[in-house]
């Protein structure tokens, strides 16, 4: 059975990321004890990854690299965001502990949508905040092999995402 459209796809993949002119770097491994599984078509997917899986049977292996502008965007200057230092108060106090340069602190925006921002800079008064999302501006390498493509049942349609056994809750 071909990958294709409302199929439920199981993959194991190594990805790698770089970004422009720099050596690639391992990000994450999903190996046939933890598969990727997803409805393919659902949207769920960055399309580029999809797109190179469709067509695709299970013992087929797979390498191909996604650039940043069809992966997850190029690095927005925009979304480096100098925020005030009272904005990370509890109580009337300032958390330092959470003002680490690395962390990532979730946060929200005007409309309440939740953001994972990283700290790039703490100032006087301010703290620099990164909302780009960590692979922005990386063009991203998989390799991988596809280890299942089956019929998705009624039931993942109408929610629009694969059930697998222990990880389906609603």
């Amino acid at each position: 059975m071909k990958i294709d459209k409302n199929k439920v796809v199981s993959v194991t993949y190594r990805l790698e990321a770089n970004p422009a002119g720099a050596e690639k770097k391992h990000i994450e491994t999903a190996g046939a004890d933890r598969p990727l599984t997803f409805l393919f078509g659902s949207g769920g997917l960055i399309p580029a990854f999809e797109e190179n899986l469709a067509g695709l049977v299970v013992g087929n292996n797979f390498a191909f690299s996604i650039d940043a502008v069809n992966a997850y965007g190029e690095l927005e200057p925009e979304a480096l965001v100098d925020i005030p230092m009272d904005v990370f108060k509890v109580d009337g106090v300032i958390d330092m502990s959470m003002l680490v340069v690395g962390n990532v602190i979730p946060m929200s925006d005007r409309d309440g949508n939740r953001l994972d921002g990283r700290v790039n800079a703490i100032g006087g008064d301010s703290v620099k905040m990164d909302f780009n999302h960590p692979l922005a501006g990386h063009q991203l390498h998989f390799s991988g092999e596809v280890i299942e493509v089956r019929e998705a049942s009624e039931e993942e349609l109408a929610h629009g995402h694969a059930h697998t056994p222990g990880m389906h809750g609603h």
